[in-house]
């Protein structure tokens, strides 16, 4: 969602905005997207403790906590790379117990149990949801003559830059807004290499980071 919003302010007010970096992101919310958000609202909306979002009454330990750390983990699978998960995790168990009779854990399974579980402390299923349409209705070329006449507005010095085996936001999406940006702005977008997937834009801190520095300083 920030990348969204670094995208719509330099579209929509372009005499403000000198510096535009939009990681990881795309010009707007395809099917794809929308789908993984939408099975993940769904998955809060079916937890019995959601009561149609009037839960704030509800007592210490209940609420739609389910729910939302299922919302949680469906939204990691997305996050991070098959081929992180895999390297990382491969088919070990999380104990001595076997997972295949039932009692023992998969570690990657406990692994999304872990932060879905620690996100419910820390976030409202509300907001979740809030936030969730909000980035489905993300398209910069919506009443603005579509994608390219939108990106076009955009007068500010531009880093578009994507993760090479991010699949919530492949490449193609930064590729895009880069070639509907005036040469003056962007002439192509920067893909890094990196296993983490769309996480790589917070992980991959001294890349980013040597990308930023040279944005701020042009």
């Amino acid at each position: 969602m920030g990348g969204m919003h670094a995208l719509e302010w330099a579209v929509s007010h372009p005499a403000r905005v000198e510096r535009l970096a939009a990681l990881s992101t795309t010009a707007f919310s395809s099917a794809d997207q929308i789908a993984l958000n939408t099975v993940q609202i769904e998955a809060i909306h079916m937890d019995p403790g959601f009561t149609e979002g009037q839960y704030y009454d509800a007592a210490d330990g209940e609420g739609p906590y389910r729910g939302l750390a299922l919302a949680r983990r469906m939204a990691l699978l997305n996050y991070r790379s098959p081929d992180e998960l895999n390297a990382r995790f491969g088919r070990t168990w999380q104990s001595e117990l076997s997972p295949l009779t039932g009692r023992g854990r998969f570690a990657v399974a406990s692994y999304l149990d872990f932060h879905g579980n620690k996100f419910t402390r820390r976030f409202d299923a509300n907001s979740y949801i809030t936030l969730a349409r909000a980035m489905n209705s993300h398209d910069i070329g919506r009443d603005r003559g579509g994608v390219s006449s939108a990106l076009q507005r955009v007068t500010a010095r531009a880093l578009i830059l994507g993760i090479d085996s991010d699949r919530l936001f492949p490449p193609d999406d930064q590729r895009l807004i880069a070639d509907g940006l005036r040469p003056s702005s962007a002439e192509e977008a920067v893909v890094i290499d990196s296993e983490f997937g769309h996480d790589g834009f917070l992980i991959e801190n001294e890349t980013v980071g040597r990308h930023l520095q040279a944005l701020l300083e042009s």
